[in-house]
This record gives C-alpha cells, sequence and structure tokens, in this order.
C-alpha cells in the first residue's frame, strides 16, 4: 500500500495519511520511506513514531538512507538524521522570520489585506443602528472580529 499526503511534516496533527498508514501496520510489516525527514521533521516525532512501531513489530526503512532500526548504529544513525530535520526546519523558520523583518523595513510586507470592512461595519453600527450580533450575521463574521474593528481608530 503506497500513501502519501502533501502535509507538513513539521507536526504530527493533521496528517492523517500518517494516521491511517499507521493504523494499518500490523506485526511483521514494514514501512518504507524515502527519506527520514519525510516521515518526521521533529525529534520528539521521529522518536514517537519509531517507538510505537518498535512496539508492534513493525520495521522502518528509508530507501534513500541507510537504516536499520535493529542494530544499535542504525538506532544512533536515526537519531542523528532526525535532530538534523529539526535544525533544518529551526533554521527555516528563523530566515523566515529574518526575511518578514527586512521586508517590513523596507514597507515591501503589509501582511494579508483585511478581510473585513470597517467602514461597512462602522456604517451598520452607527449608520443603521444595528447590534454587534446582527453585524455579525449579515457579515458572516464572528461578533468578537465586530467588537475589535469597532474598538480601533478610524484609519
Amino acid at each position: 500500500m503506497i500513501r502519501a499526503e502533501k502535509a507538513s511534516g513539521t507536526r504530527r496533527d493533521g496528517r492523517t495519511e500518517l494516521q491511517v498508514l499507521l493504523d494499518f501496520l500490523r506485526p511483521g510489516d514494514g514501512l518504507v520511506v524515502t527519506r527520514i525527514d519525510r516521515l518526521a521533521r521533529s525529534l520528539r516525532d521521529l522518536q514517537n513514531i519509531v517507538h510505537e512501531l518498535r512496539e508492534r513489530r513493525v520495521t522502518l526503512r528509508a530507501t534513500e538512507q541507510p537504516i536499520d532500526t535493529g542494530t544499535a548504529a542504525g538506532k544512533a544513525f536515526l537519531d542523528m538524521l532526525g535532530v538534523f530535520a529539526e535544525f533544518e526546519t529551526n533554521l527555516r523558520k528563523e530566515r523566515q522570520v529574518e526575511g518578514i523583518a527586512a521586508a517590513k523595513l523596507r514597507g515591501v510586507y503589509k501582511g494579508r489585506k483585511p478581510k473585513i470592512d470597517a467602514a461597512v461595519v462602522r456604517k451598520l453600527r452607527y449608520g443603521e443602528k444595528l447590534g454587534p450580533a446582527e453585524i455579525a450575521r449579515r457579515l458572516g463574521i464572528g461578533r468578537a472580529s465586530v467588537y475589535r474593528v469597532l474598538g480601533k481608530k478610524a484609519a
């Protein structure tokens, strides 16, 4: 059985295909991945998955990396790959934060465009004298969003 998903390996939650695969595995089965960083990008998730596989007597193999979790050297190599995958993820996050900060300084990065038209919210509130709940219903937004808009000064 081959399973694939596009979800990030940085977190285990939300990875439905991985969960389907793990639920499907039986003792004596083997889980084959192309690379360990495709399975998990954090050392903790990788160790949890490997522990779960070991308890269920399922082997793990990577086609592009010489990993044999049945040996001490293989386990150490697996952990090292997990450390490097997590390190790479952390570096990418740091570079992203630095890039956003630099773009903000240049005035290029403005963030996401607002989805709620503040002028419409104010018009409904002060022009038509509607309450926040009715405004939220009409615009299909949350009441908290209405309060947030009304609490801001006019831009």
